[in-house]
C-alpha cells in the first residue's frame, strides 16, 4: 500500500514540474528566465504594457482616508454636514474628478410635468391655511374706528420659541463699582479659569484668636418654631450697625506688627469667592513694606447685599421697585433686622474688651456683634506670611450639653411675588429643599460669602431665616415683610452642599497676595468687571479716592 502512495504522489509531482513522462529520464524541469527591464533612473517598469495604457494614476500616502467613489442615493450634501467621508476619495488630487463634456440636451427626463394633487388633498390644505390664520383677538384701530384682526399663529409667539432656554444676562446693563481712570496702570490680570484648580490647605489647628471684643446676645429659640402657618412680622431695630474698614480698625493698628496681611471677613470672603462673582466690585490695596492692608471704599456699595446675582434671569436695572440697586437696599436691610429681632435683649455674653467702635456720642444702641481677631497663617510653596483677620460673630446659643456655641444670622428674602401671592408660604413647610436648591442657584455667591465669613469667624452655627414681601392691606401702607422659618447648618458641612472647596478659597487667596506682594510700595486697586471673569490690578495715585471722600463728608454736613 506504501509503494502504490509514493508511485501515485511522484506522478503527481513528476506532472506539476512538467517533467517528461518517459521512466528512468533524468532530464531536470524546464525553467523560462524572466525578462528583466533595466530602469536606471529610479525604480519600476521602464515600458507600459498596452493593457494599461491611457488609466489614470494618482497616489496617497497612508494617513489620507479613503471615501466614496461615487454617489448613488443622493446623500452628498449630508455627508458634507456630518464630516462622514472625505470630501476627495484616494487623496487630494483631481484624477477621479468627473467632468461632463457630451451636450446635456442629449438627456431627457421621464416626466417633466407638475405631479397634481387629489382633490381631497386640496381641501385639505385649503382648509389648513384657513385655520392658521384664524382671529383670537379683534382690537379697534384708534384712528378709523375699525376692527382689527391679530392672526393666531404670529411672530410673537415664533420668537418666544426661538428664545427658549436662553437668559437675560446680556441684555441687563451691569453697572461698573468704580469708574477706571486714565492715570491707572494696570499690573496684574487674572482669569478665573487660571485659579479655579489652585488648593491649599487651612491649617485650623494653628490659628490662635489675638483679641475678641464686644457683646453677644443669645438666640431666642421661639424662632425655630416659627411656620408658614404662624409666621412672625419683621420689626425694624433701631440699632447702629458699624462697617468700618481694615486701615481705620484701632485694633487692627495695634497688631501691625503681628501680621503681614491685614483684612476683615467680608473682604476676605469676596476675594476667596471670586470665581462665584458676576456683579463688579473693587477693593483698595496698600502696600507698606512687607505689610498688605485689605481696604475698601467709603463711598461704595461694598456692604450691600446682592440679589440673584447668579440666577439666569437678572433683576432689571432700572427705575422700578425691583431694580438692582432697591433689591439690593431690602436685603440688606431684612438681614439687619433679623439677625437682631431673633435675639433675646435680657441675657448677653461679654467679652473681656468692649466693643472698639461704639462712642459715648452714639444715640442708639449698637447691634449684638462680637469681633474676633485671628491669626492665620498663610501656607504655601513661597515665604510662609501670617493674616490677621477680623471677623464678626453676631449670636450665642447653647447646646444640649450647656456649652456656649456662636452662631451667624442671615435672611434669605423672597422679592419676586408672581401674582401677589409667595410661593415660599406654599411650599417652605413641605418642600424646603426645595426652596433652598434655588436660592442656592440664583445666589451662588451671596451663599459662599456667608460660608466663608462663618469659617473666617469660627462660627459654630450658621442660621438662616426665610423672610418674605407681605402685601399691605391699603394703599397709604408700606410693603412690610414676614418670617416664614428658619434653618440652621454648620458652617462646614454647609461648604460641602453648596460645593465650596475651601482648598481652592485658600489658594486663590494666597495666589493674589503672592501678586500683591510683587508689586512695590503704593496703592492699588483689585478690579472685578463686570459680568467678565477678570481681576485687574492697577495702580492708582497715594491720593485715590480721598478726594472723594471728603466732597461726600462735607455733602453730609
Amino acid at each position: 500500500i506504501c509503494s502504490s502512495f509514493k508511485l501515485s504522489y511522484y506522478n503527481e509531482y513528476k506532472s506539476y514540474l512538467r517533467m517528461p513522462s518517459v521512466e528512468g529520464s533524468d532530464t531536470l524541469p524546464d525553467f523560462v528566465t524572466p525578462n528583466v527591464c533595466l530602469n536606471p533612473v529610479g525604480w519600476g517598469p521602464t515600458n507600459i504594457p498596452e493593457k494599461f495604457k491611457d488609466i489614470p494614476y494618482q497616489p496617497f500616502n497612508k494617513s489620507d482616508s479613503l471615501g466614496q467613489i461615487t454617489d448613488w442615493v443622493g446623500n452628498l450634501l449630508t455627508e458634507r454636514r456630518y464630516n462622514r467621508h472625505n470630501n476627495q476619495p484616494y487623496g487630494s488630487g483631481q484624477h477621479y474628478s468627473y467632468y461632463h463634456e457630451e451636450d446635456e440636451n442629449s438627456f431627457q427626463l421621464v416626466d417633466t410635468s407638475r405631479p397634481q394633487r387629489s382633490l381631497y388633498q386640496r381641501s385639505r390644505a385649503r382648509f389648513q391655511n384657513r385655520r392658521n390664520l384664524r382671529p383670537t383677538q379683534r382690537v379697534q384701530d384708534p384712528k378709523t374706528g375699525r376692527m382689527t384682526v391679530i392672526p393666531k399663529y404670529n411672530n410673537v409667539r415664533r420668537n418666544n420659541w426661538n428664545n427658549r432656554g436662553h437668559d437675560n444676562k446680556n441684555q441687563v446693563k451691569l453697572k461698573s463699582s468704580v469708574e477706571v481712570r486714565k492715570d491707572w496702570e494696570l499690573q496684574v490680570e487674572i482669569e478665573f479659569s487660571q485659579i479655579s484648580k489652585l488648593h491649599l490647605q487651612y491649617p485650623e489647628d494653628k490659628v490662635v484668636n489675638m483679641v475678641e471684643c464686644g457683646s453677644l446676645e443669645y438666640y431666642d429659640k421661639r424662632y425655630d418654631r416659627v411656620t408658614t402657618k404662624a409666621e412672625r412680622p419683621l420689626q425694624m431695630s433701631n440699632r447702629l450697625f458699624h462697617y468700618v474698614s481694615t486701615t481705620d480698625d484701632p485694633v487692627i493698628r495695634e497688631l501691625a506688627k503681628e501680621g503681614h496681611v491685614f483684612a476683615t471677613d467680608s473682604i476676605l470672603a469676596t476675594i476667596m469667592t471670586c470665581p462665584r462673582s458676576y456683579y463688579s466690585w473693587d477693593i483698595i490695596i496698600q502696600r507698606v513694606g512687607s505689610r498688605l492692608f485689605f481696604d475698601k471704599r467709603d463711598d461704595s456699595d461694598f456692604d450691600l447685599l446682592t440679589v440673584n446675582e447668579t440666577a439666569n434671569e437678572l433683576p432689571l436695572n432700572d427705575t422700578s421697585g425691583n431694580s438692582l440697586s432697591k433689591l439690593s437696599l431690602e436685603a440688606t436691610y431684612i438681614n439687619q433686622n433679623f439677625s437682631q429681632q431673633v435675639l433675646k435683649k435680657d441675657q448677653k455674653y461679654n467679652f473681656k474688651r468692649p466693643n472698639p467702635f461704639v462712642s459715648e456720642d452714639d444715640d442708639h444702641d449698637a447691634s449684638s456683634v462680637a469681633y474676633r481677631y485671628r491669626k492665620i497663617p498663610l501656607l504655601g510653596p513661597g515665604e510662609p506670611l501670617t493674616l490677621i483677620c477680623r471677623a464678626e460673630v453676631d449670636a450665642v446659643t447653647q447646646n444640649a450639653y450647656g456649652d456656649e456655641q456662636f452662631m451667624n444670622l442671615k435672611a434669605l428674602n423672597e422679592w419676586d411675588l408672581k401674582g401677589g401671592a409667595s410661593e415660599w408660604r406654599q411650599k417652605l413647610d413641605t418642600q424646603r429643599g426645595d426652596i433652598l436648591t434655588t436660592e442656592m442657584k440664583n445666589n451662588k455667591c451671596k451663599l459662599a460669602k456667608w460660608t466663608v465669613s462663618s469659617i473666617l469667624a469660627g462660627a459654630d452655627i450658621l442660621k438662616f431665616g426665610y423672610v418674605t414681601r407681605s402685601m399691605p392691606r391699603s394703599a397709604g401702607e408700606s410693603i412690610g415683610h414676614s418670617i416664614l422659618g428658619t434653618q440652621q447648618f454648620i458652617p462646614k458641612q454647609f461648604a460641602g452642599q453648596i460645593s465650596l472647596d475651601m482648598s481652592n478659597a485658600w489658594g486663590i487667596l494666597r495666589v493674589i497676595v503672592d501678586k500683591c506682594m510683587q508689586l512695590s510700595d503704593g496703592k492699588y486697586v483689585l478690579y472685578k468687571e463686570p459680568g467678565k471673569g477678570i481681576l485687574r490690578i492697577y495702580k492708582v495715585p497715594p491720593n485715590t479716592f480721598e478726594d472723594d471722600a471728603d466732597d461726600s463728608s462735607e455733602d453730609e454736613k
